[in-house]
């Protein structure tokens, strides 16, 4: 089985490992309905860190850039089913039930649902789509199934109406604060435009006046900065942060290193460590 699968194309997936997993980077464009069947799944964004278990749904909210750490409890296997509640279907529910935002959002941007027998009937009702890859679920079904969740959603949090139902494009947010919070999210600089509130010219003119600095150039040193602090302060392994800094390779992050200071991570530990640091 290929995970995460397809149930309804864009809409809902199915994911299932059997080992642990960490996505280093991922963006939520759409808010974003998760149902964790088995195993333990916890989210960390710039300012939250989330853990659920079996049993739970967690909700989360758009535009956001974070990493999920998937992993299995000791003899079971991890399970999770996304749904993706793209704007447009919003839209189509405010129109049809008639429902609207009456004031501004301003909780957390990912919510535990607390559960309730209707919201755990309506799990129960996707798993048999999900663990049966055979099993079809038709566009009509899928979407009807989607309406469901979001009226489950409201019937047990009747005030997520604001957070759902906010179409608005994110304002353009203070870029010094959100890049210092979020430079070692490796994402293009597209998305950083984007969850800023920025066309991309406006970012990148935004961040030369902010940094004095490009873009890239910033973060490449910014990056490797930290990871200095890190194996030297802190005397963490580099093969256990570069990851976590936005590198996609150990011998990517190591040529960049020795190209700034001019020692390789490994021989930066040897220094501190004669040194006493």
């Amino acid at each position: 089985m290929i995970s995460p699968e397809e149930i309804l194309p864009g809409v809902i997936f199915y994911s299932y490992l059997s080992a642990e997993r960490k996505e280093k980077v991922c963006f939520w464009g759409d808010h974003t309905l998760i149902l964790q069947v088995s195993g333990q799944l916890t989210l960390e964004t710039a300012g939250q860190q989330i853990s659920m278990t079996g049993g739970e749904m967690l909700l989360i909210g758009k535009n956001q850039i974070g990493t999920l750490t998937k992993t299995p409890l000791p003899g079971a296997n991890y399970e999770t089913i996304v749904i993706s509640l793209q704007k447009d279907l919003l839209r189509k529910i405010v129109l049809e039930e008639k429902l609207e935002a009456d004031r501004k959002y301003i909780g957390p941007p990912n919510i535990l649902i607390p559960s309730n027998q209707f919201l755990q009937g309506y799990f129960q009702s996707i798993v048999p789509y999900a663990r049966n890859s055979g099993a079809e679920m038709t566009d009509e079904m899928g979407i009807l199934k989607v309406k469901e969740g979001v009226k489950l959603l409201l019937l047990a949090l009747p005030a997520l109406k604001n957070f759902l139902f906010d179409f608005s494009e994110p304002h353009k947010i203070d870029l010094e604060r959100f890049m210092a919070h979020n430079f070692h999210f490796n994402v293009p600089i597209e998305k950083f435009a984007q969850l800023t509130g920025r066309s991309l010219a406006g970012f990148k003119r935004d961040f030369q006046k902010t940094f004095n600095a490009a873009p890239r150039h910033w973060l490449q040193d910014k990056r490797l900065n930290e990871a200095k602090y890190l194996i030297e302060a802190k005397h963490q392994k580099p093969s256990t942060i570069y990851l976590d800094l936005g590198f996609k390779s150990i011998s990517h992050f190591s040529y960049s290193f020795k190209k700034k200071f001019g020692m390789s991570p490994n021989e930066l530990i040897h220094v501190s460590s004669v040194s006493g640091a």
